[in-house]
C-alpha cells in the first residue's frame, strides 16, 4: 500500500491508483477532504475505468501525523505545500486556491521525518527543483528530478 500523506486534490493518488496500486489518501483540511470525497463519488459514479480507479483508492481524514503511525505503508507519498517562490511570476490559479484552502504546511520536516519512521521502503518528497532542502531532514538517498519538481527519494534499510 502506498500513502499519500498530504492528499490536496488527489491527483498523485488517482494517478498511481491508475497503473494499479492501492493508495491510502490523508487529508487534514476539512474542506479540501470535502471537496476531495465529493470528486472521488463523482468519478466513482460515472462507471468503468473512473469506477476502478477509485475503488483502489481510500480516502481518510486526518492528520497525517497521527494516521500514519496506525498504517503499514510501503512507500509514503509527501508533496506538502511548497516555499513561496522568489520569482515575480505567480503560480497557477488552481495551486493558490489550495494554498487558501489548507494554508501552510509548517510541519513539513516533522512529517517526513515520521514517514521515514513508519514507512517499509521508502518516502517520496516531492518538492520545487530549486528550492532547499527541507532543514532538519537527513539528506536523501536519491533524487529523480524534472524541469520544476524534484522527488527526493529516502529509502528504508
Amino acid at each position: 500500500m502506498i500513502v499519500d500523506a498530504t492528499a490536496g486534490l488527489g491527483r498523485d493518488s488517482f494517478l498511481l491508483a491508475s497503473l494499479g496500486a492501492q493508495v491510502t489518501l490523508i487529508e487534514r483540511s476539512e474542506k479540501m477532504h470535502a471537496l476531495l470525497d465529493r470528486g472521488m463519488k463523482r468519478a466513482a459514479r460515472e462507471g468503468g475505468q473512473f469506477r476502478e480507479i477509485i475503488g483502489r483508492m481510500t480516502l481518510l481524514k486526518g492528520d497525517a501525523l497521527d494516521v500514519i503511525p496506525e498504517l503499514a505503508a510501503e512507500a509514503i507519498l509527501i508533496d506538502p505545500m511548497h516555499p513561496e517562490r522568489k520569482k515575480s511570476a505567480l503560480v497557477k490559479q488552481e495551486l493558490r486556491q489550495v494554498r487558501e484552502i489548507v494554508g501552510s504546511d509548517d510541519d513539513a520536516a516533522d512529517l517526513v521525518r515520521l514517514a521515514i519512521k513508519h514507512a517499509r521502503k521508502r518516502v517520496v518528497l516531492k518538492w520545487p527543483a530549486k528550492a532547499d532542502p527541507i532543514e532538519g531532514v537527513k539528506k536523501c538517498s536519491h533524487q529523480i528530478i524534472g524541469k520544476t519538481t524534484r522527488y527526493d527519494v529516502f529509502m528504508i534499510n
